[in-house]
């Protein structure tokens, strides 16, 4: 608890707090309208293709938590579900992807 009373007690991390908060907010709204613009026949393989890229995720994750402090236990359960999840949606989309290609060979 003396940990979050610090950080908020600092008007510069206050600060960089509300630019990421805000930053997550325009990025949940930007998507929302890129996916929205998306023809349900693209749909399918621009998914794939962006769960693919998301193992950008995995690997900022996995930064993240080789810097956090040991002691820091939510950062540590965070980055491991930031991991797992990323982990997840990586084989979630060549798994698609695989299934999507499989309809249109010749039997």
């Amino acid at each position: 608890m003396e940990n979050i009373q610090s950080i908020l007690a600092d008007p510069k991390q206050v600060d960089h707090i509300v630019q990421m908060i805000y930053f997550v907010i325009l990025a949940i709204f930007v998507g929302i309208e890129v996916i929205g613009g998306v023809p349900s026949i693209l749909h399918t393989p621009l998914m794939s293709g962006a769960n693919a890229i998301h193992g950008v995720v995995i690997v900022g994750a996995i930064y993240v938590m080789l810097n956090s402090d040991p002691e820091n236990y939510v950062s540590l359960a965070l980055g491991f579900l930031a991991v797992l999840l990323g982990t997840l949606n990586v084989v979630g989309g060549f798994v698609v992807t695989d299934r999507m290609l499989e309809m249109f060979k010749k039997k």
